[in-house]
């Protein structure tokens, strides 16, 4: 008879009831979930409802509070369940769901900055980050923003102003892939007396967690990797109790930014598989990488995961558990001839978005304001994202190699 194997002297017993004391993998499956007492349900249910019966006396209730389940904009039930799994995650104090990443970005900006403050942004960044500080903020709030290569901790000393209440980056910088160093741009942020945000969203956990690396607040767009099926949205922003919850008052309660049960519902239910599905992203977006990197029809990749990227040392120290599953690369030829290698693809779906179970590609051009901050194959022959999903490698591989003969056969 075999013996039962014990586990290690003094070990401690886990308990899905405290996840706080469980490892990633344990943490997916159990945050934020409970047997629900009505049917016994195992998994939490979807509750559609949009407001909550109120108790005998309810008149020491503030209408507008998150403190109670009154009102589904003020937090409801799967909303409340979503944001417990995602700070646990996260190594969060607390957790804020919306209706998508961007509504999570402007809910920071909108909540930490006023008239006359000043903002130093990732030249490298997201569309709507880039609108909303060259635009929008400035123009309807006099919101000052320089946006600084943040690579180069000088340049961002340099561009602090006594008014400099926020530094905002990425991780990894989208779409150039260029890596963030959060441990020295936070405190570069606090020695100015500002918060430092960053754009995890390419990076969730356990790929990065930046608020461990000194970080104040972590934005995600759920509707990428947490999700993960490509069939929900949302946002959320993460971070010290008292910050969440001046987002959650001022940005979801009375801006009205909340996402909806039935998309928490199904980003919990997306996310339980998160860290077995970042596996093999990561994995499978090496493999596809190296291939891209060493076919000489490739005019130049750039992957954190490879030695020929710039930042490739940083990404190693700051991306342990590998560089990502989002590269950007260009084969050798004009617009002309990007667009007739990605309509020779029969695996890879042509589509904006990433992080999804399949993987996606989309080809931008040359054009636009943000083009002058990239680096320069980028501003040559425009660049192809792509997001490496979940199919074999060898069959995504096999995908791109025919794409190029076809593309350069024809």
């Amino acid at each position: 008879m075999t013996a039962t194997p014990s586990a290690p002297s003094g070990a401690e017993r886990p308990d899905k009831h405290a996840p706080a004391s469980l490892r990633a993998l344990t943490q997916a499956v159990h945050a934020g979930n409970r047997i629900d007492e009505g049917t016994r349900a195992v998994r939490t249910p979807l509750v559609m409802a949009n407001s909550y019966a109120l108790p005998d006396d309810p008149s020491s209730i503030s209408w507008s509070s998150p403190e109670h389940t009154l009102y589904t904009r003020n937090g409801g039930f799967n909303q409340k369940a979503l944001e417990e799994k995602l700070a646990l995650l996260e190594g969060a104090e607390a957790a804020v769901s919306l209706a998508s990443g961007v509504a999570a970005l402007h809910a920071v900006f909108f909540t930490f900055l006023r008239s006359g403050d000043h903002v130093i942004v990732t030249d490298q960044s997201y569309e709507a980050t880039w609108r909303l500080f060259t635009e929008l903020l400035p123009e309807k709030y006099g919101i000052q923003a320089t946006f600084v290569d943040t690579s180069d901790l000088d340049a961002v000393r340099q561009a602090v102003r006594p008014n400099t209440r926020l530094i905002h980056t990425e991780t990894i910088a989208n779409p150039t892939t260029r890596v963030a160093d959060i441990g020295a741009l936070a405190t570069i942020a606090h020695e100015a007396g500002a918060l430092l945000s960053v754009d995890s969203t390419f990076t969730p956990p356990p790929l990065a967690r930046p608020l461990a690396g000194g970080a104040d607040l972590v934005v995600h767009s759920l509707t990428k990797y947490i999700n993960g099926h490509g069939d929900a949205m949302g946002g959320a922003v993460l971070g010290r109790g008292e910050l969440v919850a001046r987002v959650r008052a001022d940005a979801m309660v009375d801006v009205g930014g909340v996402i909806s049960p039935f998309n928490a519902w199904l980003i919990v239910r997306g996310s339980v598989t998160l860290p077995l599905r970042l596996r093999q992203h990561v994995a499978s977006a090496q493999r596809v990488a190296e291939f891209l990197d060493a076919d000489p029809r490739v005019a130049f990749v750039a992957y954190p995961g490879l030695p020929s990227h710039p930042q490739y040392e940083l990404a190693k120290r700051v991306l342990p558990n590998g560089g990502g599953a989002m590269l950007a690369f260009a084969v050798d030829g004009d617009s002309g001839t990007q667009n007739r290698f990605v309509s020779n693809l029969r695996v890879i779906t042509s589509a904006v978005s990433l992080g999804h179970d399949e993987t996606l590609i989309v080809h931008v051009g040359t054009d636009g304001p943000r083009v002058s901050a990239y680096p320069e194959p980028f501003k040559r022959y425009g660049h192809l994202r792509l997001s490496v999903g979940l199919e074999d490698p060898e069959d995504l591989i096999a995908d791109i190699s025919a794409a190029l003969d076809a593309t350069f056969t024809a």
